[in-house]
C-alpha cells in the first residue's frame, strides 16, 4: 500500500478515464474534491476493506457484521460504498475509484437479485481486482431457515454467470462458504 495519499488531480484523471471521452462538469470535480477527504482512511490505515453485497433486508445486517467485525483489527479501515458520501451521482465511478485504491474487495453473496452483481463481473475482468478479491457465498442445502432470514428462493439462489466466478475464486483459494452468520465471521476472520 501506498504511503502516500493520491491528490485530487489523480482522482479526478481516474475518474475521466472510467467516463471514457467526457469530462467532469464543475460540480462533478468539487463533489469529487469533498469526496476525497472520506477518503483518507483508505490511506492512513494499514489494511483496507470494500465489503461490497445486497443492501436489501435482512443482507445489509450483515454486511454491517462484516465490516464491524473487520473494523475492531487494528490499523483497519472497512467500509461499504455507502459510508463513502452520497454525493457521487456516477456509481461505477465512485466503484471503481474505491476498489482501485483500497486493499481487499470483499464481496458477501447470498442470492443473484440486486446486491453487487455488476461489480462481480469486474472480479474476472480485471486482474487488479481478482487479485485483491474474497467472496463470502451463502450456502443454502442444509440451512435451517431459522437460522439466518432469507428472502431468496434456496433452491437455484444463483445464476450461472456467478457459480462460474465462483469456480475461480475457488480455485484461486479466495472463496469462502457460510451458512449461518458465525460461519460468515468465521470468513471475516480468516481474511488476510
Amino acid at each position: 500500500m501506498s504511503t502516500e495519499e493520491p491528490t485530487i488531480e489523480e482522482f479526478a484523471e481516474k475518474a475521466e478515464e472510467y467516463l471514457h471521452d467526457t469530462s467532469l462538469t464543475p460540480q462533478e470535480y468539487e463533489d469529487l474534491k469533498h469526496s476525497v477527504a472520506e477518503l483518507s482512511p483508505i490511506f492512513t490505515n494499514e489494511s483496507s476493506y470494500f465489503v461490497l453485497g445486497s443492501y436489501g433486508r435482512p443482507e445489509i445486517y450483515r454486511l454491517q457484521l462484516v465490516k464491524d467485525r473487520l473494523n475492531r483489527r487494528s490499523d483497519t479501515y472497512a467500509f461499504l460504498m455507502v459510508d463513502i458520501r452520497s454525493e457521487w451521482v456516477n456509481t461505477y465511478v465512485k466503484f471503481r475509484l474505491l476498489a482501485d485504491y483500497t486493499d481487499y474487495i470483499v464481496g458477501i453473496t447470498e442470492h443473484d437479485r440486486g446486491g453487487f452483481l455488476v461489480e462481480q463481473g469486474y472480479f474476472t475482468a480485471l486482474e487488479s481486482y481478482f487479485t485483491k478479491t474474497r467472496v463470502f457465498k451463502r450456502e443454502y442445502s442444509t440451512l435451517d431457515s431459522d437460522t439466518v432470514d432469507t428472502n431468496v428462493d434456496s433452491e437455484k439462489p444463483y445464476s450461472g454467470m456467478q457459480t462460474a466466478i465462483f469456480d475461480m475464486l475457488n480455485d484461486a483459494g479466495r472463496l469462502c462458504i457460510w451458512q449461518t452468520e458465525d460461519d460468515l465471521l468465521e470468513c471475516a476472520e480468516g481474511l488476510p
